[in-house]
């Protein structure tokens, strides 16, 4: 299993590259993207990922307008080509490492896409994020993210979109570690205690002198178990924000957010408020792949050289009914200090969360 990466002294293990340090069938390897163009009117979500334990490799892209959201899924065998990185006709090419890519997608179900990522800022490694369930690890990653601008097009049923770098901004982050994917587990015995909920919030957000990037977890009593907020200067200064403050605005009848108020501690005690608002809502697990898809999870294995098109009509009550049951991202707009930002608003509220007045899975809000 000796691969041409291991002529590069990138070793972490007593292994060939090829082979994950990890015996665990949820191991897996991934990047994420996001990009619009701060009107609301479009929303696309890409991203691939490797399963070596599972020997699948795949990649999707979503895309939103109006009440439509399209999904594109490809799917096939992993190989040990890793500079390389291609999912059939999907491709990301590392232009200059942690700073500017380019993700191609040759028509495919009647989408395409040539779109060059440039890094605003530099890459913010985050906290690593563990859960368990009982004594079982069921999550067990590191990421990085950035936030940054787009060039390039889009092409959606013959119909081409200019992507600008004056006015397309995004979000993007690369995981790897240990999460859930592909086809079920058996079970066995239920966890102890069961699973009652998790409350999710992730916004990074581009300003033209600065990034902040946020990311808390909390359990359904409140208590927090991720807390990590920082602002990245463009000089490379990094500076932590202290523990949030969060107020999430919902539609009524929903838990679809449509804005927060955060209130940050700059590291000389000053407060750093922060106003968020939804410009067009995505959720992830219609057709992306994340956790409660129901349609197609993340290293599944379809068979060789798979791809499909998925359509959903999120006006539709079959559809809106899947909503709340897991997270959703958001165009997101915020203002600092009279500064204006913008990037992704990421929020889900499954289950019980006490502060939130969610009693259980079905407590809408008011």
């Amino acid at each position: 299993m000796v691969s041409h990466l291991d002529e590069y002294p990138i070793h972490q293990a007593p292994l060939p590259v090829t082979w994950a340090a990890s015996s665990d069938r949820n191991f897996y390897d991934r990047c994420y993207f996001n990009a619009h163009d701060r009107t609301g009117d479009i929303f696309v979500i890409t991203g691939a990922g490797y399963y070596p334990n599972l020997g699948t490799k795949d990649a999707f892209v979503l895309v939103r307008r109006g009440d439509e959201q399209t999904a594109v899924h490809l799917g096939d065998a992993i190989d040990d080509d890793r500079l390389h990185q291609h999912v059939g006709g999907y491709r990301i090419e590392v232009v200059e490492p942690l700073r500017r890519l380019r993700l191609v997608l040759e028509e495919t179900e009647g989408i395409a896409m040539d779109l060059t990522w440039e890094g605003s800022f530099d890459v913010l490694q985050e906290q690593p994020h563990v859960m368990r369930a009982g004594s079982r690890v069921t999550l067990d990653a590191q990421r990085f993210a950035q936030v940054g601008t787009w060039e390039g097009s889009i092409s959606i049923d013959g119909e081409d979109i200019a992507v600008d770098a004056n006015r397309w901004v995004g979000t993007r982050d690369r995981s790897w570690g240990i999460r859930p994917v592909g086809e079920a587990e058996p079970p066995g015995r239920p966890a102890d205690p069961p699973f009652e909920g998790m409350w999710w919030l992730y916004v990074p957000m581009r300003f033209d002198d600065f990034a902040i990037i946020l990311i808390i977890q909390e359990d359904p009593s409140g208590h927090r178990v991720l807390n990590d907020c920082t602002r990245v200067w463009k000089d490379g200064r990094v500076e932590q924000l202290g523990w949030p403050h969060v107020s999430i605005r919902y539609a009524s009848g929903t838990r679809v957010p449509t804005g927060a108020s955060i209130r940050c501690t700059t590291p000389d005690g000053k407060p750093l408020e922060l106003e968020v608002e939804s410009r067009l809502a995505v959720p992830l697990h219609v057709g992306g792949g994340y956790g409660g898809d129901s349609d197609w999870t993340h290293g599944m294995w379809k068979g060789p050289g798979f791809t499909e098109r998925r359509t959903y009509d999120l006006a539709s009550p079959d559809v809106a009914g899947r909503v709340m049951f897991g997270v959703i991202d958001h165009v997101g707009r915020v203002t600092c200090d009279g500064a204006e930002g913008w990037g992704l608003f990421e929020h889900g509220a499954i289950g019980r969360h006490d502060p939130s007045g969610f009693a259980d899975f079905f407590t809408l809000a008011p």
